[in-house]
């Protein structure tokens, strides 16, 4: 099996084949820098997150990914934004292809002592902005964190 392909404003993205998909992502901040997952199945840079299962709420599904990818329990919550553009694909490794719309939370955590790493995951690890230039995002990401960083003003050096 192949890895997941990301694509966002690009005229060469599959067509997709499956229905529409809704996602949650957590933009979760400690000391200037911010949480980030590089996934199992693309080797990409990709904020903590994924899609809402049929029978739960977008609030529900991000305390379920945020635990289950990073094993924090969220403390507060609140909307950041929605990221709809239609070009924003995803081609799974079983080759179900995806058009996403993506809901992101500013999320706060309960105190911690550590990360797990989930299945999903290779590594977690907080960012700043000069490594996030550095290292390779997933392309329905990137959107997010320019908006983020630019909006807010998240120092991230």
């Amino acid at each position: 099996m192949g890895e997941a392909r990301f694509y966002y404003k690009n005229m060469d993205a599959p067509t997709p084949n499956q229905p529409m998909s809704v996602g949650v992502v957590a933009l979760i901040e400690k000391d200037n820098k911010l949480l980030m997952e590089r996934r199992t199945d693309s080797r990409r840079w990709a904020i903590i997150g994924g899609a809402i299962k049929k029978d739960e709420s977008l609030i529900d599904g991000l305390y379920r990914e945020v635990n289950e990818e990073t094993g924090l329990k969220i403390s507060k919550y609140e909307l950041f934004g929605t990221f709809s553009d239609p070009s924003r694909i995803i081609q799974f490794p079983d080759g179900n292809v995806k058009r996403i719309i993506t809901i992101a939370y500013k999320v706060e955590v309960e105190p911690y002592e550590k990360l797990v790493c989930s299945d999903e995951s290779l590594e977690l690890k907080y960012i700043n902005r000069a490594e996030l230039e550095l290292i390779t995002v997933a392309e329905t990401h990137i959107s997010i964190l320019e908006h983020y960083m630019k909006n807010h003003n998240l120092i991230l050096e």
